[in-house]
């Protein structure tokens, strides 16, 4: 099961804020997130080899904010590569729209692995005994207020040695070079054919939507919590991931 192509910003329009992950995102969002996130194939797949390296029998495996799937269906080939058994695969995503077709993608992908999918907010879902704990490109979407609590409740959540995985969105302290980082993505995403319309209609349509931060402020607040060490560990451009240790 495949997306259209991304062609909702393709009249120029949008109004400031108003980017939902509505059944139209959810229709484009593979292509959509290909043609934005630079490295986002890179992550995925690191995703699911970090995600079955940490994994243990008898936990859970979290995607917060799960959308479509491809990260859930790279930790259950992951799981399957490394011969762990034993670890629940379970998504959430408060879209709907998402959560339907991750359940026609991933049931026929996965089968015997297929994941517990729930519809929910992130900052509200139970969380069971996990050893992995996915949020990528979620957090970014939350108010900058609720964003320690609900990692202070994956940090509970996790058994010792347990990891949490964090994609985002990031800028830099430095004027000049966040700047340049802008431009740089701008010419990414010029490069995988959207027009200078989309683009400045995206960026509307996003704005105090996705709020980023910077990597040492990540770093901060992870270590803050009580994860250690924590390590940038991939980043491309202005999208950064990092790889948090609960002891």
């Amino acid at each position: 099961m495949s997306d259209g192509e991304d062609r909702l910003f393709a009249d120029g329009t949008a109004a400031p804020g108003s980017f939902r992950f509505d059944a139209r995102v959810a229709g484009v969002f593979d292509d959509m997130i290909r043609r934005s996130v630079p490295g986002y194939a890179a992550t995925v797949s690191l995703s699911g080899w970090l995600a079955a390296r940490f994994a243990q029998p008898g936990t859970a495996c979290y995607d917060l904010g799960c959308s479509l799937g491809a990260t859930l269906l790279a930790c259950a080939e992951g799981l399957r590569k490394r011969g762990v058994e034993g670890v629940e695969l379970i998504g959430v995503d408060a879209s709907g729209s998402m959560v339907e077709r991750a359940r026609q993608r991933l049931g026929p992908a996965i089968g015997g692995r297929a994941p517990r999918l729930i519809e929910a907010d992130v900052r509200s879902v139970a969380l069971e005994s996990a050893s992995v704990v996915i949020l990528n490109w979620t957090l970014q979407f939350l108010p900058l207020e609720d964003r320690v609590s609900l990692l202070e409740r994956v940090f509970a959540a996790l058994t010792p040695a347990g990891v949490l995985i964090l994609s985002e969105k990031v800028v830099e302290d430095d004027a000049v070079a966040d700047a340049l980082l802008r431009q740089l993505h701008e010419d990414f995403k010029r490069s995988q054919g959207y027009s200078e319309l989309e683009i400045a209609a995206k960026r509307s349509a996003l704005e105090a939507v996705l709020v980023p931060e910077t990597c040492s402020n990540h770093i901060q607040r992870l270590r803050s919590i009580g994860f250690t060490p924590v390590i940038v560990c991939q980043r491309q451009l202005n999208f950064a991931s990092f790889l948090a240790v609960k002891p």
